[in-house]
C-alpha cells in the first residue's frame, strides 16, 4: 500500500507539472496547496486589507533545534531517494504563503542556547544564554540579567491574557519547566532554577499546560513543596491518565494534562519509541483546543523538545521521527484553521539549530542514501537502556553477545555479505560494517563496560558525553546514510519561519528572532 501511495504521489506530481505549463501559457493561476491549507487563509485581496485582520486565534509552533536542514531531512526521508528518482516529500507547513528567515544570536554568543532564544520570541530583546524571561540589565555584577524591577518585561502570552482576555495554552514534549515553555510564563537568571520556575507557571493564571512532567517538583533537594500541590491549590486541575486527559473540555477550568507515558527525565518518548495508544503531541494540541475555545480567543504555544535532544546526541532517525511528528501536531491546527480561515494565525518555526547537522558528509561524497535509516527501530535512549540492562545482567558481555542486538535494532552486520548492498549502490554504503567501523564499535563497546568512561578530549569529542556505544552507532548509520555532525551542542545558523492566516504576511522577510515577538504585537494590535 505505501509503495502504491508513493507512486500515485510521483503520477499527481507529474500531472500538476502539466497543468502548472498550461496554466502559464494561459495566463490561469494555479494554487497547489492543499485544500485543508488554502481552506485556512484569508482572501488576499490587498495587503493593507490582509494586515488589518486581527487573529483570535494564534498557534505558536517552536520545533526546538529544528532550522532548515531539520525539515529537509524530514522530507528527504519521507520523499524518494532512488537515482534518477529523487523526490522530496512536503511538510505541510512549507505550503503556508508567508517564508521568512530569522537569526539566532543572543547577547552572548552567536551559538545560543534555549533559554535566551525562547525568551526572543516571547519578548522581543536579546539576554544571556541560560537566561528566561529578564533583561540583562541592573544588574550589580556588569550586565548579567537578574530578576530586579526594571527589568522583567510581560511576555506576548501574559499581555495576550492581561490586556486581551485570551485564554493561553503551553505545550512541550520535554518537561513543562524546561527552557522553551518556561520563556512564556516565566522570569528566572538561569533555566536550571526549575522549582522557581514551575512556581511561576502555578501563578501564571495561564488555562492550560500539556505535555512533560515538571522537573525537580519537590527542588533540587527535594525538601520543598510539591510543585503538583502548589498547583492544584492555584486552582488546576491536574489530569495524568490518558483517560482523565481526553476527557477534558472547555468546562474543565484550568488545566495541566501530563503525560502518562515518559522516558528520559520525564519528557514524552521520542515518536520512534511511541507504542500504540500512546499520546502524541498532536494529541495533546487537540486537547488544548478542546480546553482554551472561547469566546475571546486563544493564544497556544506547542514545542517539539526532542528534536533538540535527538540533534544532541546526534541521532538523526529520532530526531526525523519528531519532526515528522511536529508536522502531524501542525495539521491539528490547520484543520482548525479551516473552520475559522479569517480568524486564525499559526507560526511555525525554530529556536535554534542543534547539532551541526549536514545532509552529505565526508565518507559519502555527493551520495545520500536515507532508506538506511529504515533500519533504526529505536532511539539512542532506548538503546541505551536496552544495553545497560545487559550490562547488569552479564558484567562479563562481550562484543560479540551485543552484536546480534545492535543488528536487530539498527540493522548493521559484522560479516560479509554481498548481497547486502543494492545494485549500483557504493559499498561504504551499505549496512555492512567495515573494518574501520567495527574498530570504532569495538573501543566504544569498551568504554561503554567501563563503570565510568575515560575522562580525555578524545573521548568528548568522539562521545560528547553519551553512552560510547549508543552515538557511534548512530554516527555510523548516519554517515552511510550520508547525514554529518559537526557538534553536540548548538549552532549558530539561521532558521526559517513559516506562517500562515490572519496577519501572516507580516512574517516574510530575513529579520532577528526578536522581530517575531514584534509582529505578534503587531497582529494583535497590542500597544
Amino acid at each position: 500500500m505505501f509503495k502504491n501511495f508513493k507512486m500515485s504521489k510521483r503520477f499527481l506530481a507529474s500531472s500538476l507539472c502539466l497543468v502548472m505549463a498550461l496554466s502559464l501559457a494561459t495566463g490561469a493561476v494555479l494554487d497547489s496547496r492543499p485544500a485543508s491549507v488554502v481552506a485556512a487563509q484569508p482572501a488576499a485581496t490587498s495587503k493593507a486589507e490582509v494586515t488589518e485582520k486581527t487573529p483570535k486565534y494564534i498557534f505558536m509552533f517552536i520545533g526546538d533545534g529544528m532550522a532548515a536542514v531539520q525539515v529537509n531531512s524530514a522530507q528527504i526521508y519521507g520523499g524518494t531517494n532512488k537515482h534518477n528518482q529523487m523526490a522530496l516529500d512536503k511538510m505541510n507547513f512549507q505550503d503556508f504563503e508567508a517564508v521568512g528567515y530569522q537569526t539566532t544570536q543572543d547577547a552572548t554568543s552567536f551559538a545560543p542556547d534555549s533559554a535566551s532564544t525562547a525568551t526572543s520570541l516571547s519578548s522581543g530583546f536579546k539576554t544571556w544564554s541560560g537566561t528566561i524571561g529578564l533583561k540583562p540589565v541592573g544588574s550589580k555584577s556588569g550586565n548579567k540579567p537578574e530578576n530586579v524591577e526594571g527589568t522583567i518585561p510581560k511576555t506576548i502570552a501574559e499581555r495576550l491574557k492581561a490586556e486581551k482576555g485570551m485564554k493561553i495554552g503551553i505545550i512541550s514534549t520535554v518537561t513543562i519547566n524546561h527552557a522553551t515553555p518556561a520563556a512564556y510564563y516565566a522570569h528566572v537568571a538561569s533555566r536550571n532554577d526549575y522549582y522557581d520556575i514551575a512556581l511561576q507557571m502555578a501563578n501564571s493564571g495561564f488555562d492550560f499546560f500539556g505535555g512533560g512532567t515538571i522537573s525537580q517538583p519537590t527542588g533540587k533537594d527535594k525538601d520543598q513543596k510539591d510543585a503538583y500541590d502548589v498547583m492544584k491549590e492555584k486552582g488546576y486541575k491536574i489530569a495524568k491518565t490518558k483517560e482523565d486527559i481526553l476527557a477534558l473540555n472547555s468546562q474543565s477550568g484550568k488545566a495541566y494534562a501530563v503525560t502518562p507515558v515518559t522516558q528520559d527525565s520525564g519528557a514524552m518518548p521520542y515518536a520512534i519509541d511511541n507504542k500504540d495508544g500512546d499520546l502524541t503531541l498532536a494529541d495533546f494540541v487537540k486537547k488544548g483546543i478542546d480546553v482554551l475555545d472561547n469566546d475571546k480567543g486563544f493564544f497556544m504555544m506547542a514545542e517539539s523538545g526532542k528534536i533538540d535532544w535527538a540533534g544532541h546526541a546526534n541521532d538523526a532517525k529520532a530526531n526525523i521521527g519528531d519532526v515528522i511528528a511536529f508536522e502531524e501536531a501542525i495539521q491539528v491546527a490547520i484543520d482548525f484553521a479551516a473552520k475559522h480561515p479569517e480568524e486564525t494565525l499559526i507560526i511555525v518555526t525554530g529556536d535554534h539549530e542543534t547539532g551541526g547537522m549536514t545532509i552529505g558528509q565526508a565518507t559519502t561524497g555527493y551520495d545520500t542514501a536515507f532508506h538506511i535509516l529504515e533500519s533504526q527501530k529505536i532511539s539512542y535512549v532506548a538503546f541505551d537502556a536496552l544495553i545497560n540492562k545487559m550490562k547488569a545482567d552479564n558484567p562479563s558481555l562481550k562484543f560479540d553477545d551485543v552484536m546480534p542486538v545492535i543488528t536487530e535494532n539498527f540493522g548493521l552486520v559484522n560479516k560479509t555479505k554481498n548481497d547486502i548492498s543494492r545494485p549500483g549502490e557504493p559499498s561504504y554504503m551499505t549496512l555492512e560494517l567495515s573494518d574501520r567501523e567495527v574498530a570504532k564499535l569495538k573501543k566504544a563497546f569498551m568504554e561503554t563496560m567501563k563503570d565510568k568512561p575515560t575522562d580525555s578530549e578524545e573521548n568528548d569529542l568522539l562521545y560528547g558525553g553519551y553512552n560510547p556505544l549508543s552515538v557511534t552507532l548512530t554516527h555510523i548509520l548516519n554517515n552511510k546514510a550520508g547525514i554529518g555532525w559537526t557538534s553536540y551542542s548548538h549552532t549558530g545558523v539561521p532558521v526559517p519561519v513559516y506562517a500562515t492566516g490572519a496577519s501572516a504576511e507580516l512574517f516574510n522577510g530575513a529579520y532577528e528572532n526578536t522581530a517575531v515577538y514584534d509582529k505578534l504585537v503587531k497582529a494583535t494590535n497590542l500597544n
